[in-house]
């Protein structure tokens, strides 16, 4: 059991930030001591209504559901959902889902299936979540859609919205530009009534596509663009995943974002600096509906902190669905795309992917990057004290004991060997294989005429067998191209590790080794960074021209027996390479084995 001391030490080594800092100024003055769950008007979904715990602070994840989550949307789930956990409150999942012509059911269950593999489900259901089930602390924009429309017609007949009937090119070009102040729509001054029945003729389905617009009548000459009469209300005939049928006219993001929140008595609403501009519009929208007795005081607060941006990596959803659709990877999940689903096949642990969003930080600096090595980092510091240990072979070469018969009395016998499941783990026990006459090893272990500084496989030259016996190379079998087709070798008896006189030779080199007699085939993808730059799209430069020629590598490996069992997204270190996992979309245990590399032992880049 922790003491005070050490509750207090850990306090005090979270890492301080502003959204930090404002939501315990919130708590430490009460600002929303007085909220309860469902003290709203039109409080949302059904299944959380009549709950009335107190608002300590209440945050939400809001993606809309167009496509898969990718590593930004990771950090934005670290900081909303554990914010809501250190302090005792609720983070909500919302699907923010205002435009039907993009958004499917596949996306929606993707999303949900993401923030439970990062570890957040805790906040939803005991039972796994199913397609379509809505889930505790889940919610749809769509639930608020009557609340929306009601919310649109209080700002017409309030004098605050007017339907616009230009064109959208028109409207564009009448908005000015950061130094020409806007000009006024010649609708913007119908009456509160003229616009209610547009409004309402647009609702009833009489108008096509792009005919008309509602927008907010706020200030066309604002600095903030963002506030010059922007639109709320448009016109979209098409069935949307949740509500079907029902509505041809959907709420803009902008407009229908503070409202899910108030709703939702949201206390921090916790968003990207991209949206900063927007904020105005946020806080005016939540006035005029506070001032018409709709929502009530105190509505939620923006707060907006820097993306994540990492190195080598696009993030944009249009153009991961490009990668997709053009066929440059094999779909979302694809372990080269930034998706948290292709994250996750390709083997990253929700353990690392939070602890590189935490040491990410929470600034306000949108022009900082993240490199890509630290998310390696943040991989291998969390696996390698957890991971079991195997040995693979990933471009075989033969290697033939020429003397195993005259040591063994016979060419057939096999050697027992083992070794430690887990080097730090010695409770984890031995994983056993076997060393014959013929054996693989790694090709670029052997050389006829060896660099500097090599130690291993050349003639004349010693090296141990790891967990095995010392071998001194007598030379190679040469192919017709020249190459080494296999090689030949001399074992050094007496030398086996771990028994008495093992170290009587002494060896510069040690080298990994799969035997003939047990070695399993597997197939072996060797994944790298999708693309060669490090801001690939920067300058307006076409993304696909820098995609990565060797971002996959397959190769036949051979690896020892232990991995017949490995169920998919088991991870190991494989000795010497690096990180694998056994891909959780086709590997089948002792049929088919297929293992991805997730990352190196240490970063080579470049190298």
């Amino acid at each position: 059991m922790s003491s005070p001391n050490d509750t207090a030490a850990a306090e005090a080594a979270k890492p301080s930030h502003f959204i930090r800092q404002a939501i315990e100024h919130d708590l430490q003055a009460g600002t929303y001591a007085l909220r309860r769950w469902g003290g709203q008007p039109g409080d949302g979904p059904s299944h959380q209504a009549g709950m009335a715990d107190p608002a300590r602070i209440r945050t939400r994840f809001p993606p809309e559901p167009n496509g898969y989550l990718h590593i930004g949307h990771a950090k934005s789930i670290w900081l909303n959902f554990s914010l809501a956990a250190e302090y005792g409150g609720v983070c909500h999942l919302r699907f923010d889902d205002t435009n039907p012509e993009k958004e499917e059911q596949e996306y929606v269950d993707s999303i949900r299936d993401m923030v439970r593999w990062l570890g957040w489900d805790h906040h939803f259901a005991d039972d796994p979540a199913r397609p379509g089930v809505r889930q505790p602390h889940e919610y749809f924009a769509s639930d608020y859609f009557d609340f929306m429309y009601r919310a649109a017609e209080h700002l017409i007949e309030a004098g605050h919205a007017y339907v616009d009937e230009q064109s959208a090119e028109q409207i564009r070009a009448s908005r000015g530009d950061f130094g020409t102040p806007g000009t006024d729509s010649p609708f913007r001054h119908r009456t509160p009534a003229e616009n209610l029945a547009r409004f309402r003729e647009m609702r009833d389905g009489q108008h096509p596509d792009g005919a008309m617009v509602l927008r907010a009548k706020i200030d066309m000459a604002s600095p903030n663009i963002n506030l010059r009469d922007p639109a709320i209300y448009r016109i979209r005939h098409a069935t949307h995943h949740n509500t079907g049928d029902r509505w041809c006219i959907y709420p803009m993001y902008t407009f229908a974002h503070p409202i899910e929140d108030a709703l939702e008595q949201i206390t921090h609403s916790i968003c990207t600096l991209e949206f900063e501009d927007q904020r105005p519009f946020y806080d005016w929208l939540l006035e005029r509906l506070c001032e018409g007795g709709l929502l009530t005081a105190p509505p939620p607060r923006q707060y907006e902190f820097a993306r994540l941006n990492v190195g080598h990596v696009i993030t944009s959803k249009r153009k991961l669905r490009q990668l997709v659709e053009e066929g440059h990877v094999a779909g979302w999940d694809d372990p080269r795309m930034p998706t948290l689903a292709g994250l996750r096949r390709r083997g990253y642990t929700p353990d690392a992917l939070r602890l590189f969003a935490e040491r990410s930080g929470v600034t306000k600096t949108s022009n900082a990057w993240t490199d890509y090595a630290a998310l390696d980092a943040a991989l291998r510091e969390t696996l390698d004290p957890v991971a079991p240990r195997a040995m693979a072979v990933l471009e075989p070469l033969k290697l033939v004991i020429e003397n195993w018969a005259e040591v063994f009395g016979s060419a057939d016998h096999l050697e027992p060997c083992h070794a430690p499941v887990h080097p730090h783990h010695p409770e984890l026990g031995q994983r056993p294989f076997m060393l014959g006459r013929e054996l693989w090893i790694e090709r670029s272990d052997y050389e006829d005429t060896p660099p500097k500084g090599f130690f291993r496989l050349f003639p004349g030259n010693k090296v141990r067998l790891k967990y095995g016996y010392v071998i001194e190379c007598i030379g190679a079998i040469k192919n017709e191209a020249g190459g080494a087709s296999a090689v030949s070798a001399r074992l050094i008896p007496d030398t086996k590790s771990g028994t008495p006189g093992a170290d009587s030779v002494k060896v510069k080199g040690v080298i990994t080794w799969v035997a003939a007699a047990d070695g399993l085939p597997a197939e072996v993808r060797l994944y790298d960074r999708l693309f060669t730059e490090e801001q690939p799209d920067a300058g307006g430069r076409d993304f696909l021209s820098v995609l990565n020629p060797w971002s996959l590598t397959t190769v036949q490996a051979i690896v020892e027996p232990s991995l017949a069992g490995a169920q998919p997204e088991d991870r190991y270190q494989f000795e010497r390479h690096g990180f694998f996992v056994a891909d959780r979309a086709e590997h089948v245990a002792g049929d088919r084995l297929v293992f991805n590399r997730v990352t190196g032992l240490k970063d080579s880049w470049g190298k």
